[in-house]
């Protein structure tokens, strides 16, 4: 899988649409696109936002980034499904210990879902290919990469849910340990996961070159 970079903090433009934080961290109602409200007050009662959530946010951001970029192939839509999650959770009860873990299956998990589904990948990774619009030092070694990339993606979308979480969270840096706790493995399965993962990938690669 190739990598994307990525990292640093939170950026506040980064925020999930609809939310805002006061001076001492707590989530208030702002409106989202068309006027229509998405959070409200954590002490609100019903629709609340967690109050631990700008926190969380600030501390999981980088993360959560890294694992939609790992799978879509360019920090824009990553951005786009961090803000997805990071409002699901700012509704959840998910415990704050295992927030972590949470928003990086729920990035793999949503990441992947826009994959399958192909939204603005074309042409986004068109765009990512181009460099900018400047002028490409070797054309066809461009539209290599680009075609390898996207084959890996389209062969990532094929895979059985749970492998394909696996391999996204491991390759994003997390360790066995981290991966497991995700997942609710054993730490001495992740191995095996991953590898399977690995191998099921290779031959939907395989299996897509054969047929071209």
């Amino acid at each position: 899988m190739d990598v994307v970079e990525h990292g640093g903090s939170a950026p506040a433009a980064a925020r999930p649409a609809g939310l805002s934080f006061d001076g001492h961290g707590a989530a208030r109602r702002v409106e989202g696109k068309g006027g229509v409200a998405v959070s409200t007050p954590a002490s609100a009662g019903r629709g609340a936002v967690r109050a631990d959530l700008e926190q969380v946010f600030r501390t999981a951001y980088p993360r959560v980034v890294a694992v939609a970029a790992r799978v879509l192939g360019f920090r824009d839509g990553a951005e786009d499904v961090a803000q997805e999650v990071f409002l699901t959770f700012g509704r959840s009860s998910v415990p704050a210990g295992e927030a972590l873990g949470w928003l990086s299956v729920a990035a793999a998990h949503t990441a992947l879902n826009h994959l399958r589904s192909g939204r603005r990948r074309a042409s986004r990774e068109e765009a990512a290919g181009d460099g900018g619009g400047g002028v490409c030092p070797d054309v066809a070694d461009a539209v290599v990469t680009l075609d390898e990339r996207r084959r890996v993606r389209v062969a990532l979308a094929r895979l059985p849910r749970r492998q394909a979480v696996a391999l996204v969270l491991r390759h994003s840096g997390l360790s066995y340990a981290e991966v497991a706790a995700a997942l609710d493995l054993s730490v001495g399965s992740v191995g095996t996961v991953v590898r399977r993962a690995e191998s099921a990938l290779r031959k939907e690669l395989n299996r897509h070159a054969s047929s071209d």
